[in-house]
């Protein structure tokens, strides 16, 4: 099940066919990529000739100024929207040339996604909601709540799960949505503004958890994140200005603490 804010774009329509391939090293490649916006006022260019590589393993944060299109970027990465031209490689595949139900499959099986939100669905309990992208693909209601289960130990919350998410602080429910975005263990994991709703101490607890899970998991990770403390303990850290790509600062790859 995707974890998808109401605003997200929709996935363009293209007409099946076999998802175009490309032998890499890099986890992710974008070439070219540009997208454009036609508004009443005329066209609005976010990106012209992005290009990106970030190897498997790493970990990268992207920051920049509001508006300047760090979630579009998080979203056509990520197959939840498409450029209007170059070419987006994620595990091999362009993404760009998926049709919608291709992108769906791609993205529960390769790709977690946190938001700045949770989205946890308020009915349910914290283990219910980490195994609905299990019940999803079809596993049994038993299958999925054990795993979810293991996953909500790995988080911290063993002994959470039977809570609903009105009962839980603001922390534990993005703890939830972090288990529930690897629980299909995805290759990448996408993360936008992961931290930007908690306080400075819950937020670096959070944040020390995607580093032990990166870690653990052989995740490669690409956060964006407004929080330049927290965004200097990743690999690289990325400005997004004019449309481009700029290396602004490296640092130690965040490790478990």
């Amino acid at each position: 099940m995707m974890q998808t804010p109401p605003a997200a774009a929709a996935q363009a329509t293209r007409s099946p066919r076999e998802p175009e391939l490309r032998a890499t090293d890099a986890l992710i490649e974008v070439l070219g990529l540009e997208k454009t916006y036609h508004a009443a006022r005329g066209p609005l260019t976010l990106f012209k000739n992005l290009d990106l590589q970030v190897d498997t393993g790493e970990m990268v944060a992207i920051v920049g100024q509001s508006g300047t299109g760090k979630s579009t970027l998080l979203h056509i990465l990520g197959a939840l929207d498409a450029p209007s031209a170059g070419t987006v490689y994620c595990a091999s595949t362009n993404v760009a040339t998926l049709s919608a139900r291709q992108a769906a499959a791609f993205r529960n099986s390769k790709i977690g996604y946190v938001w700045q939100f949770h989205y946890l669905l308020p009915e349910f309990t914290a283990q219910e909601n980490v195994a609905m992208p299990l019940l999803a693909r079809g596993q049994t209601r038993r299958e999925a709540l054990a795993v979810a289960a293991n996953w909500l130990r790995e988080v911290g919350l063993e002994d959470r799960g039977d809570h609903r998410p009105g009962e839980l602080s603001g922390g534990e429910q993005q703890r939830v949505a972090l288990a529930r975005a690897l629980v299909n263990n995805p290759r990448l994991l996408l993360a936008d503004e992961p931290t930007g709703d908690l306080d400075e101490t819950t937020a670096g607890q959070v944040f020390d958890l995607i580093g032990r899970l990166h870690a653990s998991h052989g995740l490669t990770s690409i956060l964006v994140t407004h929080n330049m403390d927290l965004a200097a303990r990743c690999s690289r850290v990325l400005r997004l200005e004019g449309g481009r790509l700029t290396v602004s600062a490296t640092g130690p790859k965040c490790q478990p603490t």
